[in-house]
């Protein structure tokens, strides 16, 4: 069976994080993807405002963090996937902010994710396109970012992944970074063939996939070894809701709104034999909390599910 994971978000607590692990474990779940965006939210980032957590000197955050890592290791979850805060670059902000996010809050990102001896980082590709003018230009902004982390990178064995993402134009959801594939395989191949190591390789997100309308299957043949994380959930092809596989439908026929399909023939496709990871944290506040660990083992059997599918 392949490894099913989960996000930490809504599960695992400062104050007791052995607590949420073991809750995890329970579950059916033997992964975690670290939640570290949560220590630095996008919500505040855009409105240019930041807290003082990646401040911490690297010994406070791995003081901070030491009992996350002894509950992990604990329960038996391997934290194979984490998420740098993002976004990485906010238009339009002062310099002084995008600086710190380069300059602190991504090496410092990197550093935990070494103490965690976690192998792979999630990092937001910068949504530039239509103040630069170009798809091209955008990647080159996020490829020079990409650049002062590479050799940290390497030097810890962390492959940074480069992740599908939707964009917001006129009240209208379209295509983000990273939404064409060939491109994408071309550019992470470009860039490890440049650092001679597997710096860089790609998550593939489910639910920004729905809303953009991309193709699963051909999607996720074309990144083929390339692809290291998954994002898994679900919306209704309007907002970015995530929430568990198989929640919303199309048609009165009940097809689902999201090609599960088309992304079980993908990872059969490229033989996946990495992680099964679930971005669901929101369904944990939808219902009580009384109901959490059901609600956990619901997903983590739609993660066994899929791993019987894809071998």
């Amino acid at each position: 069976m392949l490894p099913i994971g989960v996000q930490t978000k809504n599960i695992v607590e400062d104050n007791c994080p052995g607590e949420g692990f073991r809750l995890m474990r329970q579950a059916g779940f033997s992964c975690g993807d670290f939640s570290l965006n949560g220590y630095l939210l996008n919500s505040s980032l855009y409105q240019s405002e930041v807290n003082t957590f990646f401040d911490q000197s690297l010994q406070e955050l791995e003081h901070f963090f030491a009992p996350h890592k002894k509950g992990a290791d604990e329960a038996g979850i391997t934290i194979n996937q984490m998420h740098m805060p993002y976004p990485n670059y906010v238009p339009r902000a002062a310099k002084a902010l995008n600086d710190y996010l380069r300059d602190v809050v991504a090496p410092k990102s990197m550093q935990i994710c070494a103490f965690f001896n976690c192998p792979c980082i999630v990092i937001h590709g910068f949504k530039l396109a239509y103040f630069l003018g170009s798809e091209e230009e955008e990647w080159r902004r996020t490829e020079m970012f990409l650049d002062n982390l590479a050799p940290m990178a390497k030097d810890m064995g962390i492959t940074m992944c480069i992740e599908n993402l939707y964009d917001s134009l006129n009240g209208h959801l379209v295509e983000g970074p990273c939404c064409n594939a060939r491109k994408a395989a071309d550019r992470i191949d470009r860039m490890n063939d440049r650092y001679h190591a597997q710096v860089l390789g790609f998550c593939f997100d489910t639910g920004h996939a729905n809303l953009t309308g991309l193709d699963f299957e051909d999607f996720i043949t074309t990144l083929d070894y390339r692809l290291k994380v998954l994002h898994i959930h679900d919306n209704d092809g309007v907002s970015d809701l995530h929430q568990v596989p198989f929640t919303f439908t199309k048609t009165r026929e009940n097809l689902p709104s999201t090609d599960w399909n088309g992304f079980i023939k993908g990872l059969k496709n490229i033989k996946f034999s990495k992680t099964l990871s679930f971005e669901t944290a929101p369904v944990l506040t939808s219902f009580p909390e009384e109901l959490k660990p059901q609600a956990l083992s619901f997903i983590a059997g739609i993660g066994k599910y899929f791993s019987d599918s894809c071998l």
